[in-house]
């Protein structure tokens, strides 16, 4: 299968990336951007995301996209913080990302313009900062092939994906200041071996996203990685899947939305941001935009 962007199942997930996030100012200048763009991404060393604004403004719909809710839970706040075009640049080099990121901003003017940029990095082998592994669920090989990738449809939608995005800010003084039990039953999983407790709470993150526990069951692509801005910190997460649903409903069971029940993980962490994004394809190595009606 090379018909999808190659980013998005890539593993592990890279040791430094950047987050960029457009907001569309000229729609007359967006057919030069789109061919700008198709001859600079390869779809893996950067993943490019669509937001239904953006489609919309080309007089098209694809099937399935929309824009983040600003989901009201619990006691907690989901917020949407949705833009235009999403770009997720991967590197090894911090300063060669930041001359990417000056090429691909260039490039896209005036049509769009850059909004917000977040750096992320690989910890560990793949660990959230509070010190537990992230994605341990996720699913491999054919597997996260069916859950992230559209397997049927329309020429120009079959590979495209769709990513969900939020960035979470720790509580990392709070999380620290716990005991090793408290903080094992938030996750629910023990942070010495990573294995899943049996008996944590039902409040426990890992009891709050089984994603064999929905119906239908709610598998999605984990790609996530940490942040530092100063002070602060947390996790970007990105998630892909076929559809937005199976995120949806995970974030909803989180939110206690489906039993009163709200995910542990809103104790020590809260999202500041959320968006939706469209991933389109891959034809003879470059973006497939016949969905756009380009190309």
């Amino acid at each position: 299968m090379s018909y999808y962007q190659p980013g998005i199942l890539a593993t592990p997930v890279p040791p430094q990336a950047r987050h960029l996030f457009f907001a569309l100012q000229s729609v007359e200048a967006l057919p030069q951007a789109f061919d700008n763009l198709m001859n600079l991404v390869d779809g893996k060393s950067a993943v490019v995301g669509l937001g239904e604004s953006l489609v919309k403004a080309m007089n098209v719909q694809v099937a399935g996209l929309r824009s983040f809710p600003a989901l009201s839970g619990v006691g907690v706040e989901n917020p949407s913080t949705q833009h235009a075009l999403w770009i997720w640049l991967h590197g090894v080099d911090r300063g060669e990302l930041l001359n990417r990121s000056t090429a691909v901003e260039a490039a896209l003017a005036p049509a769009l313009r850059l909004v917000q940029m977040n750096e992320t990095f690989r910890h560990k082998d793949g660990h959230d900062l509070t010190g537990y592994e992230d994605g341990t669920e996720n699913p491999h090989d054919e597997a996260a092939m069916a859950a992230a990738l559209l397997g049927e449809g329309a020429e120009g939608l079959v590979g495209g994906s769709f990513a969900a995005i939020q960035q979470w800010q720790h509580d990392l003084k709070g999380f620290h200041a716990l005991s090793a039990a408290d903080k094992d039953n938030i996750m629910g999983r023990r942070l010495s071996d990573n294995e899943e407790i049996d008996d944590a709470p039902v409040s426990a993150h890992v009891k709050r996203t089984a994603q064999e526990s929905f119906a239908p069951e709610a598998f999605v692509v984990r790609r996530s990685m940490p942040w530092i801005e100063g002070e602060r910190a947390g996790l970007m997460f990105l998630a892909f899947g076929f559809s937005l649903d199976a995120f949806e409903a995970q974030l909803r069971r989180m939110s206690g939305l489906e039993d009163g029940i709200v995910d542990g993980l809103y104790r020590i962490s809260r999202p500041i941001t959320g968006g939706y994004y469209w991933c389109p394809p891959l034809k003879d190595g470059h973006l497939d935009l016949r969905a756009l009606r380009i190309g």
